[in-house]
């Protein structure tokens, strides 16, 4: 579950994923050019595109998550730098394994009236 009022970056292109928490802050702050100690969750891939980590910093400390797909890969964009903003229900298709930029419906939503 994502706090209230975070929000959740990912880093484009592909990280080296030997990197744990401080690798990932100074990346986040050096690279990113945002505080990694301000709440919001930033998010990694490996380069076989199927490993992410994410950072997060509650106020008390800071967490790191992995998550590996055994099948197939995590949908990123194409840049090899910068940053992209999702929201809780993208990332929670991404961590899926789920393409975040187009979800398709397995049902189509009927008008009312």
């Amino acid at each position: 579950m994502i706090p209230a009022g975070a929000r959740v970056w990912i880093a484009m292109g592909h990280t080296d994923m030997r990197k744990g928490m401080q690798g990932l802050a100074l990346l986040v702050q050096e690279g990113l050019k945002r505080d990694p100690h301000g709440g919001d969750l930033f998010v990694f891939r490996g380069r076989a595109g199927s490993l992410v980590k994410l950072i997060w910093h509650d106020g008390i400390g800071m967490s790191l998550y992995a998550k590996r797909l055994e099948k197939g890969r995590f949908v990123w964009p194409s840049a090899k730098d910068g940053m992209v903003s999702l929201t809780a229900s993208q990332l929670a298709c991404l961590l899926d394994g789920i393409d975040w930029r187009n979800p398709q419906y397995s049902w189509r939503p009927q008008s009312a009236g």
